[in-house]
């Protein structure tokens, strides 16, 4: 009777074993005790996930040896990718290669050449090992492939050269989910939002927004923005003006456009700068007399709920400038100082359209004020650190300027505004009002806008990239080629944009934090050989005691 019962038990045990199984090949679901939610889709995702129906490929460039940091960052994507083919309706395939594995060095030039064209980049590490630093050549990149169209993504985010590689990639785990879900959105919808880069009024020319409207075009239609000639069909097929430092003033036709834009739901960056101030000038002339730019533009931003004021910040937290400081030997000695009117502006935390972004360099920004505006919601982006002092204009710079010690006592003043979000429906700028001369027919006879958004930022060289005097090329957005650093002026465009561009809201998958917990380095140096010898004879003492107990156990057992 008991050995039925035992045979019973047992067919129910593998019974059980078999109906679970089977039920795994149907039914998924994760179990995910971390604190962080750091293995939790979001529903966004798996919404999309789900209505999706094409096949998808991606290729996943992260693989072979790699340094440790990216290995993380590797494991991390290997885990995001594999809920996202538990969750896609669709085909989703996963692949990992190494790209230069198997060829020689002569034939890896070629290779790292070919994956250029197509959007996929190298990034040169050096890292630190006990014996000193190493070059290492990785592709912290993935393509996704669908219906015949492709798009590169970027793994390793917001890479800061004054911080550790561990941080960055902390930062990079965290955005995975935004940047594999957006373009997977991308690939599949097979549509390319068109940007315009406004060009009638003085703005920088292709070759200092050249990274700017590069990096945008490998997701957008990107083109210049001529106010002038544009007419009403060719502002219709825009979804984005982007207007960055004009220095000339704008005609009432053109602020008639781009109210029509605006009404028609049209997104609009404005990146303005509101007085005269550049460090070019200073060095050419010793001094300048800054004043203000009359851009003719207040009353069309005091309509839409913001103010860009006729001042300068000074922040101690701020960049560095190059300055000569004497000759040795006829050869001029540069030395790099820091410079108040370079502040590095902050992003506001409690903001998902900046979240988890570096500081950002701006050069001689004014202050932005919202105004009340019915309708029109206003959120700080972008603000200074408490150490800031603001100075209206006019007001005499002068290089000689750098020697002098601020004091603490006048810079200790609260957060300054210079960046903020409006998003609502905006009133019209022409509501009652005549049309200018050089519009023959009414485009609208809207009073107030379809639901749209702006961001009104003070600084009119955020989104401008530096260029090497020697042969007339331009640098990375946000890179600074005197100190060697990256902020993060690229990926606030880019978030801007995406969250602009995209109805889903897709930018709140940046909020997901996940906690870096790293090892004590300097612990595990000092401590290496301990831990060593107790992860080898533990384990062995442990195995012997449990031997010697059971032998003495059974002994004492079957000895009665």
């Amino acid at each position: 009777m008991k050995s039925n019962r035992k045979w019973i038990n047992f067919g129910l045990v593998v019974l059980a074993l078999v109906l679970l199984n089977i039920g795994g090949q149907y039914i998924f679901h994760r179990f995910d005790f971390t604190a962080d939610k750091r293995f939790t889709l979001s529903d966004k995702t798996k919404t999309l996930l789900n209505r999706t129906e094409k096949p998808i490929i991606i290729t996943v460039f992260l693989n072979g040896e790699l340094p440790a940091a990216f290995k993380r960052l590797q494991s991390s994507v290997k885990d995001l990718l594999t809920d996202y083919r538990a969750y896609s309706k669709a085909n989703l395939k996963v692949v990992f290669i190494d790209p230069l594995a198997g060829f020689n060095s002569a034939d890896q030039d070629t290779v790292i050449n070919n994956l250029y064209q197509q959007g996929i980049e190298a990034t040169n590490l050096s890292v630190k090992t006990e014996s000193g630093l190493t070059q290492k050549l990785v592709f912290p990149m993935a393509m996704i492939e669908s219906d015949g169209k492709q798009m590169p993504v970027k793994l390793f985010q917001n890479l800061d050269a004054g911080g550790s590689y561990e941080d960055n990639i902390n930062r990079s785990i965290e955005n995975l989910e935004y940047i594999f879900t957006s373009g997977i959105k991308k690939v599949i919808s097979g549509s390319n939002p068109r940007i315009g880069f406004s060009e009638s009024n003085g703005e920088p020319a292709d070759l200092e927004l050249y990274d700017a409207m590069h990096t945008l075009a490998n997701s957008y239609e990107v083109g210049r923005v001529n106010l002038n000639t544009i007419d009403k069909a060719g502002l219709d097929k825009l979804k984005m003006l982007i207007i960055v430092k004009p220095q000339a003033q704008f005609t009432e036709a053109e602020k008639y456009k781009i109210n029509y834009f605006v009404m028609n739901g049209g997104r609009v960056l404005w990146s303005i700068d509101q007085i005269s101030a550049e460090l070019d000038s200073l060095r050419g002339k010793g001094s300048q007399m800054v004043l203000n730019r009359n851009l003719n533009l207040e009353d069309m931003l005091f309509m839409y709920g913001a103010r860009i004021n006729y001042n300068v910040i000074a922040d101690k937290n701020s960049a560095d400038i190059p300055v000569s400081t004497g000759n040795v030997g006829g050869q001029p000695q540069i030395q790099l100082v820091p410079w108040l009117y370079y502040p590095i502006l902050l992003p506001d935390a409690s903001a998902s359209l900046v979240k988890n972004l570096d500081g950002i360099k701006a050069e001689f920004p004014s202050t932005v004020d919202t105004i009340g505006s019915k309708g029109v919601k206003k959120t700080y982006i972008l603000t200074t650190s408490a150490f800031n002092k603001v100075f209206n204009v006019p007001k005499l710079f002068s290089l000689q300027m750098v020697a002098e010690q601020p004091d603490p006592k006048t810079f200790q003043n609260p957060l300054q505004s210079a960046g903020v979000l409006l998003e609502g429906n905006f009133p019209s700028v022409f509501a009652g009002r005549p049309l200018p001369k050089e519009i023959q027919r009414a485009y609208t006879d809207a009073i107030a806008s379809k639901p749209s958004k702006m961001v009104v930022i003070g600084d009119g060289d955020i989104f401008k990239n530096q260029i090497v005097a020697k042969d007339n090329s331009p640098l990375p957005l946000g890179f600074d080629r005197y100190t060697q650093r990256t902020y993060g002026n690229k990926a606030l465009l880019l978030n801007i944009v995406d969250y602009f561009t995209d109805d889903d809201n897709l930018i709140v998958l940046r909020n997901k934090e996940v906690k870096i917990r790293l090892l004590d380095k300097a612990k595990i140096k000092l401590e290496k050989t301990k831990w060593q010898i107790i992860n080898i004879i533990a384990p062995l003492l442990l195995l012997i005691f449990f031997a010697i107990f059971q032998h003495y156990y059974r002994k004492y057992k079957y000895a009665k």
